[in-house]
């Protein structure tokens, strides 16, 4: 039986037919939430569409007595995002959760990779968000509800907090979507909605493409369980709950057992001229000033 936590509360999960997007939905349901169960069902590289992961999804949601609903929308298409968040407050009546999951790879060194691999892997990535955050922060702006508890939870990735060197594109996009969070957390936190990003770590499908030598060591165990997108489902849960009103703007991540919460960006050190600067002298101030802090960081 469902659980009472999110009991009322309406969420639309996209990318949910797989992997963590799946493993969130469920949880959502299981603490109560009605759940949206948005999947194009594309392969990996975005070609193609199923809809039968999504069902399935739904399938085991109402069986367990949750409530669910299918959408196949392509969230990067602008109109087709419109849709998704107009249908989910038609099925439910209402809409609270906004989880952004959908993604896909077009990996490749950035002096090999085309136009169409950045394009294309930008346009799901950041445009998706983008176009579900939009509407949904319409939606919630047009209610003016001085009580409101929305929530928005974005997937951001250590790809692009840390650099990943064959993945320029899903990089880009991915702190692409660390701005609109921090932009949309400003702008909305007058209508009741707080917004946040995870970074998760989880053997999914997209991990399982990454060729090993590509691949970060991770301070989780390699164990099966612990690396399961499941691990990454409880604090989406939590930041989806009105008891998460207190945080915002930020951005967790999570990785088998293991929460962490990365520090927003902000100035280490400074060096203030008194006039315009002369180059010779400006580069010895960044020397003595910003040197110190980054040699032997590699």
């Amino acid at each position: 039986m469902p659980g009472t936590r999110l009991g009322g509360r309406v969420a639309i999960v996209t990318g949910a037919g797989r992997g963590i997007g799946r493993s969130v939905a469920m949880l959502l349901a299981q603490q109560g939430a009605a759940v949206v169960v948005n999947d194009l069902g594309a392969s990996m590289d975005g070609s193609g569409a199923d809809a039968s992961p999504a069902r399935q999804v739904v399938d085991e949601i109402t069986g367990a007595g949750g409530k669910a609903a299918v959408s196949g929308a392509d969230i990067s298409d602008h109109a087709a995002a419109e849709g998704l968040v107009r249908g989910a407050t038609e099925e439910f009546g209402r809409l609270d959760i906004l989880v952004n999951v959908a993604g896909i790879l077009r990996d490749r060194m950035i002096f090999n990779m085309t136009e169409k691999e950045w394009d294309d892997v930008i346009r799901v990535h950041l445009k998706g968000t983008f176009n579900t955050t939009k509407f949904a922060a319409a939606h919630w702006r047009s209610l003016r509800e001085e009580t409101a508890q929305n929530r928005i939870i974005n997937f951001t990735s250590v790809s692009g907090l840390h650099g990943a060197p064959g993945q320029p594109n899903y990089a880009a996009a991915k702190m692409g979507i660390c701005g609109l969070t921090w932009s949309s957390a400003n702008a909305l936190a007058k209508y009741g909605v707080t917004v946040n990003a995870i970074s998760p770590a989880a053997a999914t499908r997209m991990t399982a493409s990454i060729p090993d030598e590509r691949r970060k060591n991770s301070s989780a165990a390699s164990a099966p369980d612990v690396r399961s997108p499941d691990n990454v489902a409880p604090v989406v849960a939590y930041l989806a709950s009105e008891a998460s009103g207190w945080i915002t703007g930020r951005v967790i991540h999570s990785s088998g057992y293991e929460i962490s919460l990365y520090s927003n960006p902000q100035p280490v050190s400074r060096i203030i001229g008194t006039g315009p600067w002369d180059v010779d002298d400006l580069g010895a101030q960044v020397e003595s000033s910003f040197g110190p802090l980054l040699k032997g960081q590699g």
